[in-house]
């Protein structure tokens, strides 16, 4: 499972003309789902994100998570993140978990960072085509897979 975590002022996701999810500040999370990926890599995920100390203290120092500081998070649902583009000029995705096993997933993944943080989670949704804004705060972008924990 990855994640592209991002540090965020404002963010929003809009389907069909319509703002379905927005927050004011805390961390816009892409997530990507691949078909070996199981609940233990979400819950890796979710307890990483969670404790990251990537808010600045009040001394401006990177120092605080966002339990911390009790800010939001946008969740969304992102299959590229999994795109092999080692053959061609055409991303392959056959490594992303086919949607219905992603979508369980992912769902998981919402609902245990709900129950886990006591934060206000806002999301996407799941296979759809969805315009993402945000403002990047630093920028501070981190970049997690739970198969190679770094």
């Amino acid at each position: 499972m990855r994640a592209v975590v991002q540090r965020s002022e404002s963010a929003s996701v809009v389907v069909d003309e319509v703002t379905i999810g927005s927050i004011e500040s805390g961390l816009v999370i892409l997530l990507g789902i691949e078909h070996e990926d199981t609940q233990d890599d979400a819950n890796w995920l979710i307890r990483k994100i969670q404790n990251m100390r990537i808010f600045n203290d009040a001394n401006g120092v990177m120092n605080e998570s966002i339990k911390d500081q009790k800010r939001e998070f946008l969740v969304i649902s992102q299959f590229t993140l999994h795109a092999s583009t080692k053959k061609g000029n055409r991303p392959s995705y056959t490594r992303s978990a086919a949607p219905d096993i992603a979508e369980k997933l992912y769902n998981y993944f919402v609902d245990e960072l709900r129950n886990q943080t006591g934060l206000v989670v806002e999301t996407g949704k799941f296979g759809a085509m969805m315009d993402v804004s945000l403002t990047n705060k630093g920028p501070v972008t981190i970049l997690l897979d739970s198969k190679n924990p770094e």
